[in-house]
């Protein structure tokens, strides 16, 4: 069970996050679209686990690969936005949410 400042900051990461995707995407992972679907924290606040839904793409690993090479980067700009708000920027562990396919291959295999 996660504490309610574990909720909080997870949330503003969600937050965050999901800006920088949305202004960031286009110059390092051209058109595809990303949004992060769910933030946990760890109960030390040093690490995130960030789930995320990547659209408009072919090859997903390959763009999760690029989102992990640029981890540094992504946590430099967090850390820009929400440094005043938190000791320590969280290190980031990005992963793929693939509920919304799990979703469509249901919604497929019903109307089938």
């Amino acid at each position: 069970m996660e504490s309610t400042r574990q909720l909080k900051v997870s949330k503003l990461l969600q937050k965050d996050l999901g800006e920088i995707f949305q202004r960031e995407s286009k110059n390092l992972f051209r058109s595809a679209m990303i949004t992060v679907t769910k933030v946990h924290v760890t109960p030390d606040l040093s690490m995130a686990r960030v789930y995320l839904s990547l659209f408009a793409i072919e090859n997903k690993d390959r763009l999760l690969e690029q989102i992990q090479v640029h981890a540094r980067e992504i946590r430099y700009k967090l850390g820009q936005r929400i440094g005043k708000q938190v000791r320590v920027v969280p290190e980031l562990h990005f992963y793929l949410d693939d509920s919304l396919d799990y979703i469509e291959n249901i919604e497929r295999l019903l109307d089938d």
